[in-house]
């Protein structure tokens, strides 16, 4: 793609996918023969998680959304037929409806037998599964402000994404449980607004320093400008349960991040408000989703949120055209007149009477959806 955006902003997708039974529903230790078995295809792409019920898998620097979105059905594909080939299934979404914590293996390696180390239960029990979204940004000074500016916009992403409203068997009244899971962790949720690489840097060094953190890949806040790649990752989203909305989420933060630094390199930029004002938004999201109310800082007053996606497109547009991806964000307003993953959850354990293991039939189903 030639233009205003050229060089920058390629994509790099990564997926965190429950390893289940299909007969009694549960999470499964299965990681470590699934990872030997997908060596030949998947390669380098495919990597194990904390729990052994749990598998990674990460594209590839992709040129734009529609080779993400190849290498993403193909790593689907494949992974489901690994899985079936063990008589497993694979499911997409941020927790598993009944599994418990407690009896989930840890996955036998240094980094994650020094995470139970240092953080105990806390670690023992972030059984969440997660979305996130690198977006390509070749200098670094850059990337830290629009990291910054890209805050404002993380309850949208989010409310979009949310797939995780059950946790031990009960439904918690949360569209996304995992971000409340996840918060026990240190170092996490919305960062302040950083002034520069360089002040990032300084922190990190005095956080290491210190012995609080051995490298920047323990910094897990919802966006940050990553410490190895020239990229920003936007790390809130629950991860959705049909491919189809993870591209459509996909394409909506590649064109955010290239109208914000359209702002950027013309001398503006998008309101900075505190960390305090848009957690409060965050927490409007992980409640209600796309069904609730976010904060309009800027009129300050409650929006629904089905009113303010149609003003987050059109500021996108632009920037979309160029990329040649204003199809997919076709789907975006769908994900709010279909239901999210949480709320097609949440209806099938109302109409089912409580059944928790409906739940996951509907999730292995609609993981694989229009892909098989």
């Amino acid at each position: 793609m030639a233009g205003p955006f050229d060089g920058q902003f390629t994509l790099g997708v990564e997926e965190e996918y429950q390893i289940v039974h299909p007969e009694t529903r549960e999470l499964r230790s299965y990681i470590s023969r699934l990872i030997e078995d997908g060596k030949s295809v998947l390669r380098e792409r495919v990597r194990p998680e904390m729990h052994q019920s749990m598998v990674e898998v990460g594209t590839q620097v992709c040129a734009n959304v529609a080779a993400a979105e190849a290498e993403l059905r193909e790593m689907r594909l494949e992974l489901s037929r690994l899985a079936k080939r063990g008589g497993m299934r694979i499911v997409a979404a941020s927790t598993h409806p009944f599994s418990d914590w407690k009896t989930q293996e840890i996955t036998d390696h240094e980094r994650y037998h020094g995470l139970v180390g240092e953080l105990q239960d806390v670690a023992r029990a972030n059984l969440i599964f997660g979305l996130h979204v690198h977006v390509g940004i070749t200098d670094k000074e850059v990337a830290i402000q629009l990291a910054n500016q890209v805050r404002y916009f993380l309850p949208h992403l989010l409310a979009l994404t949310t797939s995780s409203p059950f946790w031990i068997g009960r439904p918690t009244g949360l569209m996304s449980t995992r971000c409340e899971i996840f918060k026990r962790f240190p170092r996490t949720g919305i960062p302040e607004h950083i002034p520069s690489w360089a002040a990032y840097q300084s922190f990190v060094d005095l956080l290491i320093k210190t012995g609080c953190i051995d490298n920047a890949k323990k910094v897990w806040w919802d966006v940050r400008a990553h410490h190895v790649y020239d990229t920003v990752e936007i790390r809130i989203c629950d991860m959705p349960t049909r491919l189809e909305h993870t591209i459509a989420i996909v394409a909506l933060v590649q064109a955010l991040m290239a109208t914000l630094y359209a702002l950027y390199t013309s001398n503006m930029a998008w309101r900075t408000y505190t960390r305090g004002l848009i957690e409060e938004n965050k927490w409007r999201a992980v409640r209600w989703g796309v069904q609730g109310k976010l904060i309009d800082f800027g009129q300050q007053r409650e929006r629904p949120f089905v009113e303010l996606l149609p003003e987050l497109l059109e500021l996108v547009r632009e920037a979309a055209v160029e990329f040649g991806t204003v199809r997919y964000l076709e789907t975006i307003p769908k994900i709010v007149s279909e239901g999210t993953s949480a709320q097609r959850q949440l209806e099938i354990f109302v109409n089912t009477g409580g059944d928790v293991k409906a739940v996951v039939d509907w999730l292995i189903a609609e993981t694989m959806r229009g892909l098989e």
